[in-house]
């Protein structure tokens, strides 16, 4: 028997023989998802997205706006907004075909950029994807920490050591959820999103009485009088965007569970922009009053919580904090990477050493903070400063991506593709697709002259931007010419 796709309904399974199965593009846990595990609906989606935006990073996107983009509160809310909305375009057109064909990020990649050349950009989404693991990983570190201090002056006495065992504690956690698979990362993200809900809107409650709302909103922009608005505004915008960049890529690795292209359009809409720009707020707000708190201005949540003179709800607080870090890491810093390196070598890395090696990964990423924490070196880089520089950075590197998978998607192969080719080498795809590869470095190799030519800085301040559009332009240019008939790829 021949392995084919079949389809059903507004789905295609495939249908798998010995021959596949041996194929060095071929793991099981990289195969297309079967119809009957496709149980995602748009509340589950919703879930998916509420989990992950609320996080104490995007408490923070306020405070990295007006401080390091030179925006006031109003127009920093107003840009975290906008900026999610129009995520909501690259993440639904990529999400398309994972919803279509079952398929994950790596194995769509394989279409634009070939069989191995699409493991260039799973290495660049991978990587990024870890950096910010280790990041999170921190935070909910952290937090346990602060929680089991509230219950334990013997803890409390340990300081950064005891951060240190947190983050541990933390990092191996997550490991066990995400080696049980998607249905148990869909459990945790349907479970928590209400709870972290009500927690920010009775955080929000409790501001209220803290701080004047109208006085916050009103704080002025930090930037000079007669400087014109919309340079700071794009900037700041860029830099919103390239927070979920890199889920704008890697959304098929959970749309390959939802039920319809309805159910995953609709989950991601209610999800995303509303709980971002909420979220965010909150943050604005809670910094605000932090002063009136606690005596000085904190823009981390977990540190503000840790300063209030109350033990209980100290660790009630923390105990939430990790809920959320973790139905944020979970979804959106492991599942990508793990899919990603098993793209190397599928018969050599399933799903669970993806998962250990995106851990293992994380902790080298964070050594140079763990060493801080055991009080080894010294710094004083400041979240807001890593954040606003760690975001334009990777943004101008996964924007590119963006735009050639759309293009080849739907412009090149018209939602065609031959999945049975997709896991075989030699086959209709190459091992390396010169137009992806060509389209992707052509803004790169800008983004390095815009680095070093200040005339040309803007090319990088607007990175994602320029980099989607250059390298959606170059690529339909190029794979038009050898694009393969529509009529000559296999779907069903």
């Amino acid at each position: 028997m021949t392995s084919k796709s079949v389809k059903q309904d507004e789905f295609y399974e495939l249908e798998v023989d010995t021959d596949l199965q041996q194929s060095s593009a071929y793991n099981d846990d990289l195969a297309p998802t079967k119809v009957k595990d496709r149980t995602w609906n748009k509340w589950n989606i919703a879930a998916l997205w509420v989990g992950m935006s609320i996080c104490v990073p995007t408490y923070t996107l306020g405070g990295v706006l007006t401080a390091y983009f030179g925006l006031s509160v109003m127009e920093a809310l107003f840009t975290i907004l906008i900026a999610n909305v129009i995520l909501l375009v690259p993440l639904t057109l990529n999400a398309y075909p994972g919803t279509k064909f079952g398929i994950p990020f790596p194995v769509l990649l394989r279409s634009s950029f070939g069989m191995v050349g699409s493991n260039i950009p799973c290495l660049i989404r991978g990587f990024v994807a870890c950096g910010w693991f280790g990041i999170q990983t921190m935070f909910g570190g952290l937090a346990i920490h602060l929680f089991l201090s509230a219950i334990s002056s013997g803890w409390a006495s340990l300081g950064g050591v005891g951060e240190v065992i947190g983050f541990f504690l933390f990092w191996a956690i997550q490991m066990i959820v995400v080696i049980r698979g998607a249905e148990s990362i869909k459990w945790l993200e349907t479970l928590s999103a209400p709870l972290l809900l009500i927690v920010g809107i009775g955080l929000m409650y409790w501001a209220s009485g803290k701080v004047s709302f109208t006085e916050v909103l009103a704080i002025p922009a930090n930037r000079p009088e007669d400087a014109s608005f919309w340079g700071y505004f794009f900037g700041g915008l860029t830099a919103m965007v390239g927070f979920w960049a890199t889920l704008s890529l890697n959304i098929p690795d959970f749309s390959r569970y939802a039920k319809s292209q309805k159910d995953q359009i609709i989950g991601q809409i209610i999800g995303l922009p509303a709980t971002m720009f909420f979220f965010a707020a909150l943050g604005v707000v809670l910094t605000a009053a932090s002063t009136s708190l606690v005596g000085e201005t904190i823009s981390d949540p977990i540190s503000l919580i840790g300063k209030i003179d109350s033990p209980f709800w100290v660790a009630i607080a923390m105990v939430l904090i990790v809920i959320a870090t973790i139905s944020t890491n979970t979804a959106a810093n492991i599942v990508s990477p793990t899919n990603d390196f098993q793209n190397i070598a599928p018969k050599l890395i399933n799903h669970t050493r993806g998962v250990l090696l995106t851990g293992v990964v994380g902790i080298v990423l964070m050594g140079w903070e763990l060493l801080k924490k055991m009080s080894w070196i010294e710094s004083d880089v400041s979240v807001e400063s890593m954040y606003s520089n760690w975001l334009l950075g990777y943004s101008s590197l996964l924007g590119p991506i963006a735009g050639i998978m759309i293009v080849d998607y739907f412009l090149i192969k018209r939602q065609h593709l031959d999945l049975v080719a997709l896991y075989k080498e030699n086959s209709l795809y190459p091992a390396f697709n010169s137009a992806g590869l060509i389209a992707f470095a052509g803004p790169v190799v800008l983004t390095l002259i815009a680095l070093n030519v200040s005339a040309f800085s803007w090319f990088y301040s607007y990175g994602w931007f320029t980099g989607a559009f250059t390298g959606a332009f170059l690529y339909y240019l190029l794979a038009k010419s050898q694009a393969v008939p529509v009529s000559q790829i296999e779907t069903a």
